[in-house]
This record gives structure tokens, C-alpha cells and sequence, in this order.
């Protein structure tokens, strides 16, 4: 039923990679959040000021050229000091392990400013009342502010993930055979390049459609008890 000239095992091969990068990518993102949201509430001047470069930073420039600098430009850039120090190595990344640290460290920016905002959602009187029964900061975070946060960011996590699967194809780039590099060889092999980029892109709508029905199961699962108004 999807055969496509033989091409169809090629493009659901693409289509398993390319989750398979979003989910380690997202990982690695919410990792990144997490830790962020944390240093930017941080009593540290220079802590606050690393985040908030970091965030503004990775938001200003595009993906392709994070991927592409990471990927090709590392390599040259350690490549290049090794010779000055009189020690040459050759350096190649994996593109796999390139794509997935690249996307995951680009959202993880996005992340950060989600958990901000989650964060500043969760009632500051049961952070008080935590503190007046002598919970830790980090007790505090884990027991009282981490729960709620998470429930209050679902929503921006679900819009961070979405993003983040399109954003995989940018990985096609690095010779990652994902879905987009998949449908890319399918398309100069057959000279049919509207057929694959076409069904391409049917398997990134399903892909989002899935996605928004286990973010809508997880919303709904999150708000259990919760009294509205």
C-alpha cells in the first residue's frame, strides 16, 4: 500500500529516525529547560546573565546555521588548533549525535522560556508556606513548584515539540538519512520529486496529529482534580 517504486520502505525507515531524533532531541531539551528555569531564578548576577545570553542567543540565530557550524565548523575549529598546538587530529562528528545535540540544545532555549512562564504561574503562597515549613529551596522545587510547573507546561511543550519534528528535517543537510533526506534521494532516483515530498509531508502531518492527541490525553490527564472556576 506504500510501496512508491520501492521507495516506501526508504521513506517509513526516514519517518522512524526522524522520531527517534525528535524524542532524544526533546529530551534533551526539557533537560535543558529545566535547568534553565532554575538559573534563572538563580540569587547568582553572573548565573542570571549566562541563561538569559544563552536563551537570547540561540533564539536569534537560525537552526540551519547552529547545525551546520556545529557540525562542520567543530570539526575545523579543533582541527585547526590542533595543528597550532603541533598535534594534528582529524575530528568527524556523527551526524546523528550532531542533529539530536544541536536540536536539543537550540529548544532547549525555547524550553527555558517555558518553564519560565510555568514557573511564574504556580501560586507564590504555597511557596511561602513550603519555606515556613522549613523545606529547602531545592525541596521546595522538587515537592511544590516542579509538579505544578509541569502541568502549567504542557501546553508550551507540546508547541516546542511540534516545532521541533519540522525542525528536523533541517538535519537532511548533514547526510542524516531522516525523513526528509529519505524522500530527497527517492525524488532525484524516480525524477518524481512532487510524489515523495508530498507524501513526506503527509507523514509529518501525521506525525503532528498523533503528537496533538497525546498532548490533549496529557492535559487532560495533568488537570485531574483541578477545580475551575
Amino acid at each position: 500500500m506504500f510501496d512508491l517504486e520501492g521507495y516506501g520502505p526508504l521513506l517509513l525507515h526516514g519517518a522512524r529516525l526522524t522520531v527517534y531524533v525528535g524524542v532524544c532531541a526533546m529530551i534533551i531539551a526539557i533537560a535543558l529547560g529545566l535547568v534553565g528555569v532554575w538559573c534563572k531564578f538563580s540569587n547568582s548576577r553572573v548565573i542570571r546573565f549566562s541563561v538569559n545570553s544563552y536563551t537570547t542567543v540561540v533564539r536569534g540565530i537560525p537552526e540551519l546555521v547552529l547545525i551546520l557550524l556545529v557540525y562542520y565548523g567543530v570539526p575545523t575549529l579543533i582541527q585547526d588548533a590542533s595543528l597550532l598546538l603541533g598535534r594534528p587530529v582529524y575530528v568527524s562528528l556523527d551526524p546523528f549525535i550532531s542533529g539530536v545535540i544541536t536540536i536539543g540544545f537550540i529548544y532547549g532555549a525555547f524550553s527555558t522560556e517555558v518553564f519560565r512562564g510555568a514557573y511564574i504561574a504556580v501560586p507564590k503562597g504555597q511557596v511561602e508556606a513550603a519555606h515556613a515549613c522549613g523545606m529547602s529551596p531545592a525541596l521546595t522545587f522538587r515537592r511544590i513548584i516542579l509538579p505544578q510547573m509541569m502541568r502549567f507546561a504542557i501546553p508550551g511543550l507540546g508547541n516546542v515539540w511540534m516545532v521541533l519534528i519540522k525542525a528536523t528535517a533541517l538535519i537532511s543537510v548533514i547526510q542524516l538519512p531522516e525523513l526528509m533526506r529519505s524522500a530527497d534521494i527517492a525524488a532525484r532516483n524516480t525524477h518524481k520529486p512532487f510524489t515523495f515530498f508530498f507524501a513526506a509531508s503527509l507523514i509529518y502531518l501525521s506525525i503532528t496529529v498523533i503528537s496533538n492527541i497525546i498532548q490533549q490525553w496529557a492535559e487532560k490527564r495533568a488537570d485531574r482534580g483541578i477545580r475551575r472556576a
